[in-house]
């Protein structure tokens, strides 16, 4: 399992956001959906790639990505097992989409469990339903994404179907391992009432969910798009704000889930 290779963008310390408690997130490479509001567009091409330095003249191009083994990543998450033990934490494995890279998230979870430290998978839900099958019994939570629930609506803003999503969401469900559900909130395109009460009804009627967390647009990743010589497709738009953020918190507390702003 230690030899296993797979292609990591980022390790991330000291996270808060991805689970509960104190967590180190392994963000792995590769992605098959392209989101709109992407947060992390360097995490979308599968093999390691040049970012461009900002306001450094006659710097050379960063190169984002690394080939790793499973045992080099987890030497540096054993660094923190201290802080897992003391606030409940673990390892997150997001990305990109962790589920591109099975074999590898496989190997990271078998021994994360053979160690007793605690796994979350964060996940968009796209990928198929053998490959969500396996990984679900082995992590010890799930964080999965919900974006929009018009078929034509999610291909038009993330380039593919939610018809495997909302499939693996039964799949995951199903499994017993705990299930936290992430809606990015992207003004004029997931906020809509008619989406977010579309996604509160299909989650109620799966069961074995009663945590929401709602993932306020930010524009920050603007400058990793120009680093990466890319369009950005939400330049200019701004976060929501916090009275509509509010008004959704309460579609979702009407219906008797637990509600949290942020990861």
């Amino acid at each position: 399992m230690e030899n296993q290779t797979g292609v990591i963008f980022r390790i991330k310390k000291y996270a808060l956001h991805d689970g509960p408690g104190i967590r180190t997130t392994v963000f792995l490479k590769g992605c098959p959906l392209r989101c709109r509001w992407c947060h992390n567009p360097e995490g979308i091409a599968p093999e390691p790639q040049s970012m461009t330095p900002t306001g450094q003249a006659n710097t050379r191009d960063a190169i984002i990505g690394n080939h790793v083994t499973a045992g080099q990543v987890m030497a540096e998450i054993r660094k923190d097992v201290i802080f897992y033990d003391e606030s409940g934490g673990g390892a997150t494995f997001s990305g990109g989409e962790p589920l591109m890279q099975p074999a590898f998230l496989t190997a990271l979870l078998d021994l994360c469990r053979a160690e007793a430290i605690h796994t979350t998978v964060d996940t968009s839900g796209f990928a198929s339903p053998e490959t969500m099958a396996a990984v679900a019994p082995k992590t010890d939570l799930i964080l999965f994404d919900l974006k929009l629930m018009d078929e034509t609506a999610h291909r038009h803003h993330t380039g593919v179907s939610n018809d495997r999503i909302l499939k693996n969401l039964a799949i995951v469900t199903a499994s017993g391992t705990p299930v936290r559900i992430r809606i990015p909130l992207i003004p004029g395109i997931t906020d809509s009432r008619e989406n977010l009460e579309g996604i509160a009804d299909r989650i109620r009627s799966v069961g074995a969910v009663n945590h929401v967390d709602l993932l306020p647009f930010h524009p920050a990743a603007d400058a990793k798009y120009q680093r990466l010589g890319m369009a950005n497709p939400m330049a200019g738009i701004e976060a929501p704000a916090a009275d509509v953020v509010d008004d959704v918190k309460a579609i979702f507390r009407a219906r008797g889930f637990d509600v949290k702003i942020g990861g």
